[in-house]
């Protein structure tokens, strides 16, 4: 399995889809199925019928996942760039954007 990219707390921009160019925030990564899920992004809606765990029922809004090749991690200036691992001092591996140099993990 390859390391992952993306990660939980990460800053992400969309790159295609109707969410295209929103940005928000990784709430849910799930690397083995490659999907990643957005806050404010993606977000479906189901009508749900009144039940008795839910006797109001009506709309109810959730994010769906995205797969991690349609977003991109944002650096401090607010541009999408790539992600490279490099090994550090101690050799430990640390995310890099490719961009502009800068560590993401520390």
């Amino acid at each position: 399995m390859a390391a992952a990219r993306i990660k939980k707390g990460d800053r992400v921009i969309v790159l295609s889809g109707k969410d295209k160019g929103k940005t928000g925030d990784v709430t849910q990564a799930m690397p083995k199925d490659g999907k990643v899920v957005v806050s404010g992004v993606n977000v479906v809606v189901r009508h749900v019928k009144p039940s008795q765990g839910d006797p109001q029922g009506g709309l109810q809004r959730s994010e769906a996942p995205l797969h991690v090749s349609k977003v991109a991690h944002v650096t401090k200036d607010g541009k999408p760039t790539r992600v490279r691992f490099e090994t550090g001092k101690d050799g430990k591996k640390v995310r890099v954007a490719v961009k502009s140099g800068e560590k993401i993990d520390g």
